[in-house]
């Protein structure tokens, strides 16, 4: 059974806001775990990745409530593809800003050492997290609780980025961000460091409220890929030359547009996510990298180098 027909029975939408349900804030007694005291006062701390979104499409849409963190800033994602940007993104680098002068040693530590503001740590030692080189290694060995929740099965538990994780899931289906939501677990003992990785904005960049026989089909593709669930392993970049004829100019701004339309999704989606974050909780939200829609006559991501694949909207803060 492919990926995509197990979405058949899942949410066909978020629940009318009277009757959300939000996993609970906070709650006691924590699990045990063999871990020192966490840093006194050192918040918790939530990435949000709109898998395959790029820059121009997350502003297109005017998204209200992400951007309550604060302003939109265009960064640079170090990769072009979902698993090699969220290893760069867990060993502490971020969609990157692009300083002129500046030695690249220089620019990773002192990128690293944000991190003290958004875990409220002013103790954070990048020295410390060097040998391993694993955000979420270090966190844990600071007394944080880690966890990962992804929507791209290249990003699956049996892969090498599932290390010094409390607990790391492939959801069920690769589209509904407030299943991760709804996941999440803090507690008063200790902070909690989270990232989500949730694909509506990847292709076909379909949100629950759609059916599946609504969302758009790649048929016909030649030797790129067969089948979704292909498609989703081995990344989507398809040029034009093998594209079916349907994938004209037309077809790829219908395409832009799920992309701007499921981004407006996850948006009213993250209101659910304000509600259940306790007060100290720093989020970060961002995409691993961009998309290509017919530019250069290309569709999708993957190994190619374009502007539009590396450009990724950046937004963070704290709410309260």
């Amino acid at each position: 059974m492919s990926l995509y027909t197990r979405l058949r029975g899942a949410l066909r939408g978020p629940p009318p806001p009277d009757v959300l349900v939000p996993a609970p804030s906070v709650e006691a007694p924590e699990p045990r775990l063999l871990r020192p005291e966490p840093p006194p006062g050192a918040s918790n701390y939530v990435i949000l990745i709109l898998d395959s979104c790029r820059f121009d499409s997350f502003v297109r849409a005017k998204p209200r409530m992400m951007t309550k963190l604060g302003p939109v800033q265009k960064r640079w994602t170090y990769a072009t593809w979902t698993a090699p940007s969220h290893y760069n993104l867990l060993i502490g680098l971020l969609p990157h800003v692009s300083p002129a002068n500046v030695y690249a040693s220089d620019y990773y530590k002192d990128d690293f050492l944000r991190f003290k503001d958004r875990l409220n740590f002013p103790d954070l030692s990048f020295a410390k997290m060097v040998p391993n080189l694993w955000l979420p290694s270090y966190l844990q060995s600071v007394g944080f609780r880690t966890n990962m929740y992804v929507s791209m099965p290249v990003l699956n538990p049996t892969t090498p980025i599932n290390h010094g994780f409390d607990d790391y899931a492939l959801m069920d289906h690769h589209n509904d961000v407030t299943k991760m939501i709804r996941r999440m677990r803090f507690y008063e003992e200790r902070p909690s460091f989270f990232v989500l990785n949730t694909g509506e904005t990847h292709y076909p960049y379909a949100t629950p409220d759609e059916p599946e026989n609504h969302w758009p089909r790649i048929s016909g593709v030649n030797g790129v890929f067969k089948h979704l669930d292909d498609h989703l392993l081995a990344g989507n970049l398809v040029h034009q030359d093998e594209v079916p004829k349907f994938f004209d100019d037309a077809k790829m701004k219908q395409l832009h547009q799920r992309q701007v339309d499921a981004v407006k999704w996850v948006d009213r989606a993250v209101e659910e996510l304000y509600d259940i974050v306790p007060d100290n909780t720093w989020i970060t939200i961002t995409a691993d990298h961009g998309e290509l829609f017919g530019e250069k006559g290309y569709f999708g991501h993957g190994p190619i180098n374009h502007d539009k694949v590396i450009e990724v909207p950046f937004v963070e803060g704290k709410l309260r």
